[in-house]
């Protein structure tokens, strides 16, 4: 059972049609101007398809009255010693353009190439930790849930963040914490332990709501395809997956695997889903319109948790990461239409270590990346 609040009007604007600038000049702590406009419902909020999304540079001095205090600045600059950030959650945008990082002080934002901060929000009362961050494209809305020793939200509230104007313009309240959070143009989707909530974004009214087993992960992917949506989370048994198709309004359970899942991930499209367990030697491929195995790659011998999976744009390559230091990519001869492929058993063809200490990523306290590549045995 959810609680919606909606803050009173004005409802703020997304800005989409603004003085929009690039990540590039939005790290040069340039200014935006916009006039405040009143609207009737949270649809105001929602960029358009054929709209530009851009994420709304910060004003370092905003004239508003916002219901926390918080501290903007720009990318740091100086080479002094920066204060301890500990590093709670990070999340990709949908098309991977951004990341968001969400720290026991409040978020910052970076775009991926070039690579930069481009800006960070910290909380300076009411405690400050954000343990949940999801970015809406480039545009300014954000979905926020309270984590760490010293959460600045309840972990059982997701918090509608538009960061144009610095404050909160509505909340959904659980019975429980909140897992995690996925957003798209038109779908605002909340994670439980055990319950999955699916909510329209112009409105936030609930459309669906779905059982799962005990997901404590907080699972879950959808695609961000126009004109569809796909969604996957942990069906109600050990290794099993289910698949939401709400265009053809079909549901598909996959048994994927023996043990329970670990991990999972879905192209942009939906049309494929790949999958680890608990042992994590093996990633399994899998057609979401009928459950077909298309592909089965061996991370390795030895057990290992996994820590992500991630399809390339053109579904060319799978990336899997995990605790022992390393992230795999594999290269898949896969077509969604032609589930026939073999099981491979590949072997590396290079290994490289990559680092970065004078990165603005420091509060990754140094975390060395190993990656291997791989290549189909016939190609």
């Amino acid at each position: 059972m959810a609680t919606l609040s909606a803050y009173s009007p004005p409802w703020p604007n997304a800005n989409p049609n603004g003085n929009l600038l690039s990540p590039e000049d939005a790290a040069e702590g340039l200014e935006s101007v916009s006039q405040s406009q009143s609207y009737d419902s949270l649809s105001s909020i929602m960029p358009q398809d054929h709209l530009t999304d851009q994420l709304t540079p910060v004003n370092p001095t905003p004239s508003y009255s916002a219901p926390v205090s918080v501290s903007v600045s720009s990318p740091p600059e100086s080479t002094s010693a920066p204060a301890t950030v500990s590093l709670l959650h990070v999340s990709f945008n949908q098309d991977f353009g951004c990341f968001a990082a969400a720290t026991d002080h409040g978020f910052r934002i970076y775009n991926c190439d070039p690579f930069r901060e481009i800006f960070r929000r910290d909380f300076d009362r009411g405690g400050g930790g954000i343990g949940v961050v999801e970015m809406l494209f480039r545009c300014n809305i954000l979905a926020l849930v309270g984590g760490g020793s010293d959460p600045q939200y309840p972990p059982n509230k997701v918090m509608i963040w538009d960061d144009h104007q610095s404050r909160c313009i509505g909340e959904l309240s659980f019975r429980s914490e909140v897992r995690s959070v996925k957003l798209r143009r038109d779908r605002i989707i909340v994670v439980l332990e055990q319950k999955i909530f699916v909510y329209n974004f112009a409105d936030l009214k609930l459309l669906h709501q779905i059982e799962t087993i005990a997901n404590p992960k907080g699972l879950c992917a959808v695609s961000q395809g126009a004109g569809s949506l796909v969604l996957v989370c942990p069906g109600l048994q050990k290794g099993q997956v289910r698949v939401e198709h709400y265009a053809s309004k079909r549901t598909k359970f996959i048994m994927a695997h023996d043990s329970r899942i670990a991990c999972f991930a879905l192209t942009q499209d939906g049309q494929l889903l790949a999958t680890a367990s608990t042992k994590g030697t093996l990633v399994r491929i899998f057609n979401t319109a009928d459950g077909t195995l298309l592909q089965e790659v061996r991370r390795g011998a030895d057990r290992a948790e996994i820590y992500s999976l991630a399809f390339s744009s053109t579904a060319q390559w799978l990336a899997v990461s995990s605790d022992k230091g390393t992230v795999h990519v594999f290269s898949l001869k896969i077509n969604p239409g032609s589930p026939v492929t073999d099981k491979s058993r590949n072997t590396p063809d290079h290994n490289a270590a990559v680092t970065s200490p004078s990165s603005s990523l420091s509060f990754f306290k140094g975390i060395q990346l190993h990656v291997a590549i791989y290549k189909d045995k016939k190609g």
